[in-house]
C-alpha cells in the first residue's frame, strides 16, 4: 500500500503514473471483453492479426479522451459518484470514436460485440480500481488509527528523548499518526524508538516521506544548535511538505510543553547561536532598582519589559503614548510576574514638561529609551518627516534632558543600523539623536548616557515576517521590493538583551553593536518562508516591487570614520560617538525646531553631517 501511495503522490509524475495504470486496465478490459464474447477455446486464436494495432489506437483515444477530462488530477482516495460521471463519460466518448473508427476503417474480423462491450468492461474495472484503493486506504488509516477519519500523518526528524516524548504525547491522540524517526546517528539507524522504526538519516527526508504518505514534518530537536536546526529546516523545507517543531530549549525552561508543536517562526530560520550574555553584571545592574521604559508597548519596549522584569526590579515605569498598546503590557506583566510593582503612565516623550514630572515623581535609576516611528517609507511621505523629528530626535533629547536633570545613573538610547550613513528620514533622525546623545553625555558627566544600534527585528511590528505570513495565508503573491536587497536580523528577545547588557556594560558616550553574523537576503528569507508554510513559489509566487523611498539595497552597523573594539560580552562590540561639535548643532537645530523647516533640517544633517549619498529627502 505504501508503493502504491508513493506512486499516486509523487510530483510531478503523478499524474503521468495514474495515466499508465488506467491504460492498463483498459487493455485488460479489452482482452476480457474477447474472453466474454469467444470463450476460452477462442478468445485468443479466432482474432485478427491486426488486433494489437486495434488495441494501440484504442489506447490513444482513451488516453486522449481521460486527459481531456482531466481523469489523472483526481484523488483516489476522495473517489466517489462524481468520478464515477466523469469516468463513465470518459469510457462513452473513447468507445464511440474508437468503434467509428474500426468500422470507417472496415476492419470487419473485430466482433461488434466487443466494441459495444468494450467500453463498460473499462468502466467497470476502472471504478473497482478507485474505489477498491479508497477501501484499502480507509482499512489501513482504521487500523492504524482507530477511526477511519482522515489523519494528519508524520515523520519525526530527531529520534532523540524529544522525538520519543513527543511521541508518547501526539501518538493516536490529537488526530496525528507518527510512521517514523530520521536521525543522523548511525548508532540508532534501523533501531525503533517508542515502538516506531528510525528509518535512515535526515538527508533521505523525501524519499521517506513519499514511501509513508507522510503529511507533515515534525523537528524534534530541540537541544540541537543553531546550524544543526536550520539545516534540518532546509532539509525538511525542500520536501513541500507543511513543517512543525517542538518548543526550543529556552521554550521549554519558560513552560511549554514537548508535545505542543506549533509553526516554524522567524527565530527558526535565524541559523545563528544567540549572543550570551554577562547575566551576573545585569542582574548587578537591574536587581532592586527603579527602572523606567519609554514606549514600553512597543515590540522592543514590551520585550524589555519582560527581559527586565526576570532580575528583580524594585519597580518598572510604563511610560506609553498609547493607551491600548500600556494595557496590553501592563496585563502581560501582571499575569507573569504578580509581585512586581508597575507603574503606567500615559505620556509623550515629545512633553519635556511631563517628563521631568514623571522623572521627579518616580526617580528612576535607568532608562531605557524604546520609544520612536521607525517605519522607514512611512516616515518620507507628506508632513510626516517633521513628525519624525519631534518623536525620535527631539524626545530623545526630552528624555535624556529629564533623565539628566533627576540623577538618573544609565540612559540607554534603542538605535538602528539605519543611523549609519543614513539616506532616510528615519535614519537621519536617529543619528541626529545619537549625536544628541553625545553632547548631552559632556554636558551632564553624572549620567551614563549610550545607544545600542542592531538591524531588522525579526517579528517586530512594521517588520517583513508578519507581512510574508499574512501574503502566504491569502495564497500570494509575496512582496519583495529588489532581488537583492539584504538586511541584518535578530530576534525581539535577543534585541531586548543586547539592550540590557549594553547599561550593564555600556559606558557615557558609547554605541554598543551586536555582531549580526552574515546578512540574510530577503528574498531567500521569502522562498524559505513559502517552503515552511508547505507551498512552492510555484503555488505562492514572488513579485519585485521596487525599491521604497529612502530604502537602500543594504544597511551598515558602523559608519565610514567609526571604528570598533570587542567588549567582555562576546558578539557585541563598541563604538565611540565622535562629538565633533555636530551633537552641540543638532542640539541648537532641536532650540529653533517650532521656527525651522524639518524638511530643511534634515536636508543640512544628512548633507553635512552624516555624510550621505543623496541630496535633501
Amino acid at each position: 500500500m505504501h508503493i502504491v501511495d508513493s506512486i499516486l503522490r509523487r510530483r510531478p509524475y503523478r499524474e503521468l503514473s495514474i495515466l499508465l495504470l488506467d491504460l492498463t486496465v483498459v487493455a485488460i478490459a479489452w482482452q476480457a471483453t474477447y474472453l466474454f464474447r469467444l470463450g476460452f477455446e477462442r478468445w485468443f486464436t479466432a482474432r485478427p492479426d491486426y488486433d494489437g494495432w486495434v488495441l494501440m489506437g484504442l489506447l490513444g483515444i482513451y488516453a486522449a479522451t481521460l486527459g481531456l477530462l482531466r481523469v489523472p488530477k483526481g484523488m483516489w482516495r476522495f473517489s466517489g459518484f462524481g468520478e464515477i460521471k466523469r469516468l463513465a463519460l470518459a469510457c462513452l466518448l473513447a468507445g464511440l470514436v474508437g468503434a467509428t473508427a474500426v468500422l470507417m476503417a472496415h476492419l470487419r474480423e473485430v466482433p461488434r460485440a466487443v466494441l459495444a462491450l468494450h467500453p463498460v468492461f473499462a468502466l467497470m474495472l476502472l471504478a473497482m480500481m478507485r474505489m477498491g484503493y479508497r477501501m484499502l486506504h480507509e482499512h489501513r488509516r482504521s487500523r492504524t488509527s482507530g477511526s477511519g477519519q482522515e489523519q494528519r500523518r508524520a515523520l519525526v526528524l530527531g529520534a532523540g528523548d524529544a522525538g520519543r516524548l513527543l511521541v508518547a504525547g501526539i501518538q493516536h491522540s490529537q488526530g496525528w499518526v507518527v510512521v517514523g524517526f530520521l536521525d543522523d546517528d548511525a548508532t540508532k539507524a534501523g533501531g525503533r524508538v517508542a515502538g516506531l522504526p528510525v528509518l535512515g538519516d535526515l538527508t533521505q527526508v523525501r524519499r521517506f516521506a513519499a514511501a509513508h504518505g507522510a503529511t507533515h514534518l515534525i523537528v524534534a530537536m530541540p537541544a540541537a544548535s543553531a546550524a544543526q536546526r536550520r539545516r534540518a529546516l532546509d532539509l525538511a523545507g525542500a520536501t513541500g511538505l507543511p513543517l512543525l517543531t517542538v518548543p526550543s530549549s529556552a521554550e521549554l525552561l519558560a513552560g511549554r510543553r514537548l508535545n505542543e508543536v506549533r509553526d516554524i517562526e522567524p527565530e527558526d530560520l535565524l541559523g545563528r547561536p544567540p549572543v550570551q550574555l554577562d547575566e551576573a553584571g545585569i542582574s548587578e545592574t537591574i536587581s532592586l532598582r527603579t527602572v523606567m521604559v519609554t514606549g514600553a508597548g512597543g515590540s522592543i519596549g514590551s520585550e524589555l519589559c519582560r527581559q527586565i522584569a526576570r532580575y528583580g526590579p524594585r519597580a518598572i515605569v510604563l511610560y506609553e503614548l498609547s493607551e491600548y498598546a500600556l494595557y496590553a503590557i501592563e496585563q502581560a506583566l501582571a499575569e507573569a510576574f504578580p509581585h512586581l510593582p508597575l507603574v503606567r503612565v500615559i505620556g509623550d516623550v515629545k512633553d519635556l514638561a511631563h517628563l521631568r514630572a514623571c522623572f521627579a515623581r518616580h526617580r528612576p535609576q535607568l532608562v531605557f529609551h524604546a520609544a520612536a516611528f521607525k517605519h522607514v517609507p512611512l516616515m518620507e511621505e507628506n508632513d510626516n518627516p517633521a513628525a519624525c523629528i519631534r518623536n525620535n530626535t527631539l524626545g530623545t533629547y526630552n528624555a535624556a534632558l529629564a533623565a539628566a536633570e533627576v540623577g538618573v545613573e544609565r540612559f540607554v538610547l534603542i538605535s538602528t543600523d539605519k543611523a549609519v550613513n543614513p539616506t532616510n528620514v528615519m535614519g537621519a533622525t536617529k543619528r541626529a539623536a545619537e549625536m544628541a546623545l553625545a553632547a548631552l553625555a559632556q554636558r551632564h558627566p553624572g549620567t551614563r548616557f549610550m545607544a545600542v544600534r542592531f538591524g531588522n527585528v525579526l517579528g517586530s511590528s512594521g517588520s517583513v515576517i508578519p507581512k510574508f505570513k499574512e501574503q502566504i495565508a491569502r495564497g500570494g503573491p509575496v512582496t519583495v521590493t529588489h532581488p537583492d536587497i539584504i538586511r541584518y536580523f535578530m530576534t525581539i528577545p535577543e534585541a531586548a538583551r543586547l539592550v540590557i547588557q549594553a547599561a550593564a556594560i555600556g559606558e557615557s558616550g558609547q554605541v554598543l553593536v551586536l555582531d549580526m553574523g552574515e546578512p540574510v537576503r530577503i528574498a531567500d528569507l521569502a522562498r524559505q518562508m513559502i517552503r515552511m508554510s508547505g507551498h512552492s513559489t510555484d503555488d505562492v509566487p514572488i513579485e519585485y516591487t521596487g525599491l521604497r523611498p529612502g530604502e537602500k539595497l543594504f544597511e551598515e552597523l558602523l559608519a565610514d570614520h567609526e571604528t570598533s573594539l570587542p567588549t567582555t560580552c562576546t558578539g557585541v562590540r563598541v563604538a565611540r560617538l565622535v562629538d565633533d561639535g555636530a551633537g552641540e548643532r543638532v542640539l541648537s537645530d532641536l532650540a529653533c525646531l517650532d521656527t525651522s523647516r524639518p524638511r530643511a533640517l534634515l536636508g543640512a544633517w544628512l548633507r553635512s553631517e552624516f555624510h550621505a549619498s543623496h541630496s535633501e529627502p
